[in-house]
């Protein structure tokens, strides 16, 4: 393999030649192998830093501290990284030393020899344009890796809610399809009173679309950012202007609008916002672990339990048990709501761990975070697809199950009192009665007329009020 030298102030290293990454990048690759996931593995955080870049690249230009062709080729190759370009040359791991350190000069040095490219140099003549002194300009990395990593996750956050949003749209359509279909509501997991399974869906389709405002809520936080803060928020190194400047661009740039922390000394440190992002991942991943649990309730037998609906059929369900089919597709949206609910304590000790003017922890904030995103979307999309979309109902078993269910007399307690009502379903239990029976045929407490009346479908699952 042909190979070119760099040098930083540790040594001198090999760099295959034809890569854009440098030293520093290779040092952080070496360092750092800890989880095998690439910082390529997230498009949208390439994309951020190329957008960071770019604008500070046209600030420091019109400010006069870095040279107009010089910030032309650095844009010039931004632009290749917000295009999609280049990413098989971002290979530090997401969990490193150094705050990020290594994730930043990966960026700058894969844009410096790019642009070195545009100027028609070859890879590594840095006396031309410097990862460091051009690149980085006015830059560190405690405020363009956090920078980068809040646009990353607005950009990323949209992909996600439209996923949940599509979720609640097959919750929808499956509740009208389902609107007629007459069933018993439990509590405690034991009867309690009618309701159509259409409105059970529709409740599942409510709960997720509460989860996308949420969402979009705490999402503007991360529109704050430190942009021009440098190492601790005191701007040094950066041109008088420069954070306003360059926040200014980066707003333009991406048609995001950003704002300058007012308190660019505490916005360096503070990660409060990750840790409420987190907590509403870990919100929807406890509704959808709740939703899932239920769908397997609701599906369990398909004859020795509930199987009031039908999931598709995904694969055979046992090695030894021919014919045994499972619910594969809630289970797995279970398993991936456990890890996102685990990674939310990650966060949250990772937040908390920072000391004085810099929390060096937030590389694993940045796993963790986008880990929960890219799992959690991907198992809503199964869920949707896999699962939901093809669920049927079993009509007329769940109506059975209503009339012959002692939890209907409730319905009866507006007419006969709770006493009675009571004496009525304890007779039930012990003889095995149906309510009809005791109520209509035996104690002739209601005329047939008036039962049919009580137990319409109508009256079952939207109860008029009755003195």
């Amino acid at each position: 393999m042909d190979t070119r030298s760099e040098r930083d102030f540790l040594g001198e290293r090999q760099i295959p030649a034809d890569a854009y990454y440098g030293v520093q990048t290779q040092r952080g690759m070496d360092n750092f192998r800890i989880t095998g996931v690439p910082m390529s593995a997230e498009p949208d955080f390439v994309r951020a830093f190329g957008y960071v870049k770019k604008a500070a690249a046209l600030a420091n230009r019109d400010l006069g501290v870095l040279d107009p062709a010089v910030a032309g080729a650095i844009v010039v190759a931004c632009d290749k990284l917000i295009a999609g370009e280049m990413r098989d040359q971002f290979l530090t791991d997401f969990i490193q030393g150094g705050a990020g350190t290594s994730t930043n000069m990966n960026a700058n040095e894969v844009i410096a020899n790019l642009a070195l490219e545009h100027l028609g140099h070859q890879k590594g003549e840095y006396q031309y344009v410097s990862p460091n002194d051009h690149v980085n300009y006015g830059q560190s990395t405690n405020d363009v890796y956090p920078t980068a990593f809040r646009l990353a996750l607005i950009l990323r956050l949209s992909r996600y809610m439209d996923e949940l949003s599509r979720l609640q749209g097959a919750f929808f359509a499956k509740a009208k399809e389902f609107d007629r279909v007459l069933k018993m509501g439990r509590t405690h997991l034991q009867d309690a009173v009618p309701m159509s399974l259409g409105q059970e869906f529709h409740g599942w389709g409510t709960t997720i679309g509460e989860e996308v405002q949420r969402i979009a809520e705490v999402r503007q936080l991360l529109h704050e950012i430190n942009l021009g803060a440098t190492a601790i928020g005191t701007m040094v190194t950066a041109a008088p202007g420069y954070p306003e400047l360059a926040t200014r661009y980066l707003s333009e740039i991406t048609g995001t609008q950003f704002i300058l922390a007012g308190d660019l000394v505490e916005a360096t440190s503070d990660t409060g916002a990750y840790v409420l992002l987190s907590g509403v991942l870990k919100r929807t991943s406890s509704k959808l672990t709740k939703i899932c649990n239920d769908i397997r309730l609701l599906a369990s037998g398909p004859r020795c339990g509930f199987n009031e609906i039908n999931l598709p059929q995904m694969q055979p369900g046992s090695s030894i048990m021919p014919g045994k089919v499972n619910p594969v597709i809630p289970e797995v949206v279970n398993q991936v709501s456990f890890l996102v609910i685990g990674l939310d304590l990650t966060v949250t000790l990772a937040a908390s761990a920072g000391q004085l003017q810099l929390n060096v922890m937030e590389p694993v904030i940045t796993y963790a975070l986008f880990t929960s995103i890219s799992t959690m979307e991907n198992a809503v999309r199964s869920l949707r697809v896999n699962c939901i979309d093809g669920i049927t109902a079993n009509a007329d078993r769940t109506r059975d199950m209503v009339l012959n269910s002692l939890g209907i007399v409730t319905v009866l307690k507006p007419r006969l009192g709770y006493k009675q009502c009571a004496e009525i379903a304890r007779e039930g239990f012990e003889t095995g009665k149906s309510l009809h029976d005791i109520v209509v045929s035996e104690r002739k407490l209601l005329t047939q007329a008036q039962w049919d009346g009580l137990f319409s479908f109508e009256n079952l699952i939207a109860p008029a009020f009755e003195r």
